[in-house]
């Protein structure tokens, strides 16, 4: 009874919040208010001043268009914190922002999202991070085990579950029973890898140099790994290599499938990987049940169709596939008794707890 009148007063007094620091976005779930931002994790920074000028959608408008004393930079790479100071900058907007929408007393309750496999240190990095940034108390959880809760999947059943979530960094390929992750690999092939592919083959084949934006938008836009009865193009504008003048060329779908079919070929091998050191019982769960895709990835046209002829196993693409992670923090904010086991633990509290 205390303990229940106890949580009542906390959820007056203080935020829970959940918080998808990816690579290529970031998303904010405040629990009763759902998802509150979703914006590119991209930080603007005065280099003569240090001070940061833009966060955001603001500031990712800047990449490739600043001057030399403005640097457009993702403080995220890879699913990890690559510039503390940029990131606990974007963190405290972040936590900012939901004091503005819903105003509490406490520090916030922080759930973040990071890639599986990473190292006691990244961990370590992301959690002083969100503390620098106001955070309360902080929890740490693996983001294929968020999008899975995110998804609904009986995480904490005797079930295998298999899901693939292709970030902008990362693509995290994890299987996943009784609240744990039974087998996995993270791979560095994602959103990212893709663009540099596609910048790196327009300027291979048509001799011209494009910036980080325009392959993004090329990728968005006419990406289809299945070719169709029609021919998807788009134009693509950059320096000519050879005068150094702006030249346009049209590019098409075939293109880009050329372009990117080799690390679309390294995903479904490290997906067969993962199956191959499964357990045969919760392989046989996965190949009744089907593969679960998550993140901005999944959206590519024609991937889940390419995997499922492959590993010859269903593969399902979840609704809302980027909000995935973002919404099964949220699931855990609501009962974080219930998911404590799922929590990567505080190195801190676990060294207390053995004195």
């Amino acid at each position: 009874m205390l303990k229940e009148k106890w949580e009542q007063w906390m959820r007056i007094l203080r935020n829970d919040i959940g918080i998808d620091l990816g690579t290529a976005n970031m998303l904010v779930y405040v629990r009763g208010k759902g998802i509150i931002l979703n914006e590119p994790s991209v930080v603007a920074v005065n280099k003569k001043t240090g001070q940061v000028v833009a966060i955001g959608s603001e500031a990712k408008d800047m990449l490739g268009r600043t001057p030399p004393h403005i640097m457009a930079v993702r403080p995220i790479v890879e699913g990890v914190v690559s510039d503390f100071e940029v990131t606990e900058e974007m963190l405290r907007y972040l936590l900012s922002k939901t004091q503005i929408i819903s105003k509490k007393i406490l520090r916030p309750r922080v759930i973040v999202g990071v890639p599986s496999g990473i190292t006691n240190v990244e961990t370590r990095a992301v959690r002083d991070a969100t503390k620098n940034a106001g955070a309360g108390e902080v929890y740490i959880i693996e983001e294929p085990m968020a999008a899975a809760i995110g998804m609904h999947l009986p995480i904490s059943k005797p079930l295998g579950s298999m899901v693939i979530d292709v970030g902008g960094g990362t693509a995290d390929i994890a299987v996943i029973s009784l609240g744990g992750v039974i087998s996995s690999k993270n791979i560095h092939i994602a959103g990212d890898k893709l663009n540099d592919d596609i910048a790196t083959y327009i300027r291979s084949e048509f001799k011209i140099i494009i910036g980080e934006k325009t392959a993004e938008n090329i990728k968005v836009n006419i990406t289809a790994l299945l070719s169709g009865e029609t021919s998807l193009e788009t134009k693509a504008r950059g320096r000519d290599l050879i005068t150094g003048l702006p030249r346009e060329v049209v590019v098409t779908d075939s293109d880009i499938r050329e372009a990117i079919s080799h690390s679309i070929e390294r995903l479904v091998e490290a997906t067969k990987e993962v199956l191959e050191i499964t357990p045969p019982e919760v392989l046989s769960d996965i190949m009744r049940r089907g593969i679960y895709l998550a993140g901005g990835g999944a959206l590519i046209n024609g991937f889940a169709e390419i995997l499922e002829e492959e590993v010859k196993i269903s593969v399902y693409l979840a609704d809302d596939p980027l909000t995935c992670m973002v919404r099964g923090a949220g699931i855990i904010l609501e009962k974080l008794e219930d998911f404590k086991d799922v929590l990567i633990p505080d190195e801190n509290d676990v060294s207390n707890k053995t004195r």
